[in-house]
């Protein structure tokens, strides 16, 4: 039997979710995308395969998932209209486009971009709570964005891998990482300054972006060195760093297909 394949762009704030995949007796994404399609499908055979699972609590602005399905969509349009109609409020669907047979969500080179959004040195409005993370501590910001920087090339991430194993892939490449001030969310209830770590690369590890922010952060609090950062990523060395940021502050912003 012929089937259709789409590709689907979503934005969705995720603290209310544990997470993309889904899991047993909780509320996830996945969970919440299939209900919604197998209620406008009206039991049509479909299944969604995301390109890459999401921590719970983690956001994105836009996360994409194929769609499979037996039947043609006669109007694309239409379909993203009535599938937002009836996704929960803190889901949205962005985009719909039709793939062929030889593209596979997960196997297709992409490259993928996250930001990390914080602030420190005060106690934040609650409404800040499900995109930022508030470090009260003092910051050296400027060391911060010097430690940043030893994160882009390829490296030895097996430090920033949530329970590595002896025989695991660690050389990675990060195209980008730099540590800026934010100018892309605001609020009238934000504090004056916040800051973002915009990450670039073609693949990550469990946990790699919460453990590079985690890292930075304890070097602005002055806990550790650059060159315990400069150590860490050296071929075949590991330093277990025990800070892993808080999974709010971190967006999944765009995922870019080759």
């Amino acid at each position: 039997m012929k089937k259709y394949f789409y590709v689907i762009t979503i934005q969705y704030l995720g603290y209310r979710f544990h997470g993309w995949q889904k899991q047993p007796d909780v509320k996830t994404l996945h969970l919440m995308v299939d209900r919604t399609l197998n209620f406008i499908l009206e039991g049509k055979y479909f299944k969604s395969l995301s390109s890459g699972r999401t921590d719970a609590m983690v956001s994105a602005e836009c996360a994409a998932f194929e769609l499979f399905l037996e039947e043609p969509l006669e109007d694309q349009n239409a379909f993203l209209k009535l599938f937002n109609h009836n996704l929960p409020q803190d889901i949205r669907a962005l985009t719909i486009r039709e793939v062929d047979a030889k593209f596979n969500i997960i196997n297709h080179s992409k490259i993928k971009e996250y930001l990390y959004l914080f602030t420190f040195g005060e106690k934040c409005h609650p409404f800040c709570a499900p995109i930022m993370t508030t470090i009260l501590d003092e910051l050296d910001i400027d060391l911060m964005k010097q430690g940043a920087k030893l994160f882009e090339g390829e490296h030895y991430f097996k430090s920033f891998c949530f329970k590595p194993t002896d025989n695991g892939q660690y050389t990675r490449e990060i195209i980008t990482c730099e540590l800026v001030e934010n100018t892309i969310y605001t609020a009238n209830y934000f504090p004056k300054k916040s800051y973002i770590l915009r990450v670039r690369g073609k693949g990550f590890m469990r946990n790699q972006i919460r453990l590079m922010m985690g890292t930075l952060i304890d070097l602005g609090k002055g806990k550790l060195t650059l060159e315990t950062i400069k150590q860490s990523l050296e071929p075949d060395c590991f330093i277990k760093f025990e800070y892993i940021a808080p999974a709010s502050g971190l967006i999944l912003n765009n995922i870019e297909f080759s």
